[in-house]
Parts: C-alpha cells; structure tokens; sequence
C-alpha cells in the first residue's frame, strides 16, 4: 500500500499542477513522503501521473442481465482503460427505482469489483417514465446521480417534479435526450445514408428538443442536469448559450461520436448502432468546437455490452450500444490531443476528473494529500491495437476491433493498489 511513483509528469487539475516530480502513497492515500517505510517503487519516466479516471456513464449490466456483463467484468474492462471509478446505470432487472436494489449493486461491488463503483438510481419506477422513483430514498441508499438513461421521460411535468425533489436531496439529474414522438421508430440519423439504406430516421432534433427542454427546467428549478452523450450540433449550440447565461446544465460526449459517421453504417454493421447514433459530419465538427470552447466538459464512454448473438440480427432489430472502457481513453487522446488538436492534454486530463468529480460531488479526480491513492499512469505516446477478443469485457460490440491507436493508460492504481498494468514500468 506503500510506493513512490518517481519521475513522471505529474498533471492534477484539480490543484493547477502541472510538473514532473514524485508521488507518493502511504497506506492507499496520497502522501507528502513516505521516509519511514519501504515503498514499491515505480518509475514513471515519460508517463502521465494523472489522478484516477472517473467515467460516469457505465452499463454494467447487472442485477439481471449477467451474460452480456457483470460488475466483476465491467470493472476490470474499467481498469484496464485507466478507470478507477465509474457510475453505473439504473436499466439493470430489476431497474434500480429502489433502496433494496441500489444495496445490491453496492453490496456487489464491495465484493468483486476492482475499482470504485457508484450507483445511479432511476427517475420514474421501472423507467416507464409515469410515476416517480423513491428519489428521497434512493439519495439516502447511496446514488450519485437519478437517470432513465436507455429511457427519457417524456411528461415534462414528470421530469419537473423530479428535477425539484433532486434538488432537495442534492443529487444531478442525468439524462438520455430523446424526444419520442420525433424520433419514432429511427435506428441511424436521419440523412443520405438512412434514405440510400432505407432505414428508419432518427433526427437530431429528437434529440436537441430535450436537451432544450432541460436548460428550461434547470433554469426553473435553479438545479443541474446533465445532458448525456450529446451527439447534434443544435444540442451544442443549445448548451452553449444556456451556459453563457450560468444555467445549470452541462454535457458529455463519446468518442463513438468523434472517431465515426453515419456513414460507417453503410455495410449494415450492427456494432455500429448506438442511441443517440452516429452523425453527419457537421456534427462531429459541433461536437469538436464544443470540446474546445469550454461547452461540452466531460468525456464519458456509454459502455454499453451485449451479448455476440444479440447483435447477430438483421440491423432493425439489433439493440443499441456498442462497448467503450477500454478504447475511450485512446481514441480521446487519438482524436482530441494527437491529430485534431482541439485540446491540450491537461485538459484531457480535468474532463475525465475533475470535472466530473465536481458534477458527482464525490472526493475523487484529484492529487491532494490525504486524498484516496486512486491514480492512472498513462502513456500519451504509445502506438497500440485494440483486440476485441483479448476484452476484459465479457462482450466485444465495437466498431473498433483492430483500430491503431495512440495513447494509453499503462497502470491502474486504486487505494494504492495496482490493479491493472499493461507492461511493467
């Protein structure tokens, strides 16, 4: 539990810090030295010493749905992506709208995960959107956030009165924007290749109706929504002036939505349908200025396993999402800091700490002595392949088996416990 991590270039975000120096742990928490012990010592010569990787939007699949992943599997695909905490979804069987459920999940996690696992508990009971969870309950059972992510609720009204209780309790609304009346039966965007293809539309105005919807109930109740995996151009512009004006509302974004087009549908793949799903290239331009101006602040994966089988079937009937702990990091730094350089690399960095620990209000993203010893150690230079059949995950959905990649977390420390390593370093 003891080490000095020596050499490496330091970036904590939280604290402005930006050097190269030593860390040190002592008892898995961060330490001013460690003089009177025998630490592990790791040489971090030419590594990233960021703080522990936060990804707050994780399909871990269970209670109910254990063949297309568990919390054991979902958190070591998280540590081998450089992820020491992450927040799972309530669309698990039974839903998590329930104390008893939520106890489960953490009752699970404590037992067989690798990395720290936080629950989020529904907004409406059983996500049909009709009748409000527990919220009051679910905040005292331990939920870092409330969400029908995999589900929107549409009554307004509804979302209303659970955007208030939230405030009461002092949990972030999280939510999946998609208007259902717009959107109908859509499975690609709506554009050239959904008519060449001659499958059903999915407009990006199903979603940035919502999202406009949001920015007036954070503005009413004067509390947080969080907008998540913004896919449309109109979306960022919506946030960006809602922002502007100091509402309360904030999105993320997924590299599936950077790295890909809707043309990438054009062979009919399966693991190529996602929801929200893959754009026209306007929108991946949106997405870029967004990231770049300061409106969209956090980067997050929508890990989201299904079973081999499952996807086997013809497009229309495929289920949505593709899996993401293990790519995101190198496609973000691929895409964010190599080739676009839309952003430099600390801000990389507070996107997938800081900013989100912020938004969690959990004691996470940062460096600070006497803080928990979770740290990523990352190689921004290291050229690597992503085999989808060597997954930690117990699914392989990815549009990104066999894509080159640049940049990549090398060792996982959680508590001051490594608890995935690439290669010795």
């Amino acid at each position: 539990m003891n080490m000095v991590i020596r050499n490496g270039r330091i970036i904590d975000p939280a604290n402005k810090r930006d050097e190269v120096g030593d860390l040190f742990v002592v008892d898995g928490k961060i330490a001013g030295d460690v003089r009177n012990s025998k630490p592990e010592v790791i040489d971090a010569s030419g590594l990233i010493v960021a703080p522990g990787l936060i990804d707050l939007h994780v399909h871990l699949r269970e209670p109910g749905f254990g063949w297309k992943e568990t919390i054991e599997t979902g958190a070591r695909a998280a540590a081998a992506g450089g992820f020491t905490t992450i927040v799972c979804m309530p669309n698990t069987s039974p839903v998590a709208d329930s104390p008893s459920t939520i106890a489960w999940i953490k009752d699970r996690a404590a037992e067989v995960a690798c990395v720290n696992v936080l629950p989020t508990g529904a907004i409406s009971k059983g996500l049909m959107g009709e009748e409000l969870a527990p919220i009051g309950s679910l905040a005292q059972a331990g939920v870092v956030a409330i969400t029908d992510d995999g589900r929107c609720v549409q009554n307004n009204e509804l979302m209303r009165r659970a955007v208030e209780y939230a405030r009461m309790v002092g949990v972030p609304v999280f939510d999946h924007c998609q208007d259902y009346n717009l959107v109908g039966t859509g499975v690609v965007h709506e554009g050239y290749w959904s008519t060449l293809l001659g499958l059903p539309g999915w407009p990006s105005a199903g979603e940035e109706a919502i999202v406009m919807r949001n920015v007036l109930l954070a503005e009413l109740c004067d509390h947080h929504i969080h907008c998540q995996h913004v896919s449309a151009a109109g979306s960022v512009r919506i946030l960006r002036e809602a922002r502007a004006r100091g509402v309360k509302v904030s999105g993320e974004v997924c590299p599936h939505h950077l790295a890909l087009t809707d043309e990438a549908i054009q062979n009919f793949d399966t693991n190529c349908k996602m929801n929200p799903p893959l754009r026209a290239q306007e929108d991946v331009a949106a997405l870029l200025e967004g990231i770049a101006d300061g409106t969209i602040s956090i980067l997050a994966s929508d890990h989201a396993p299904h079973a081999k089988f499952e996807k086997e079937v013809e497009f229309d009937a495929a289920p949505f999402g593709i899996v993401g702990l293990e790519t995101e990091l190198g496609l973000f730094l691929d895409l964010l800091v190599h080739k676009n350089k839309t952003i430099s690399l600390p801000r990389l960095i507070e996107m997938f700490t800081v900013n989100p620990a912020q938004l969690l209000q959990i004691d996470a993203g940062t460096l600070s002595v006497g803080q928990a010893a979770d740290v990523t150690l990352i190689d921004p230079d290291l050229e690597w392949s992503f085999d989808a059949s060597k997954s930690q995950s117990m699914s392989c959905n990815t549009p990104f088996d066999g894509w080159k990649l640049k940049g990549r977390a090398v060792r996982t420390i959680v508590r001051g416990k490594t608890v995935w390593a690439n290669q010795p370093v």
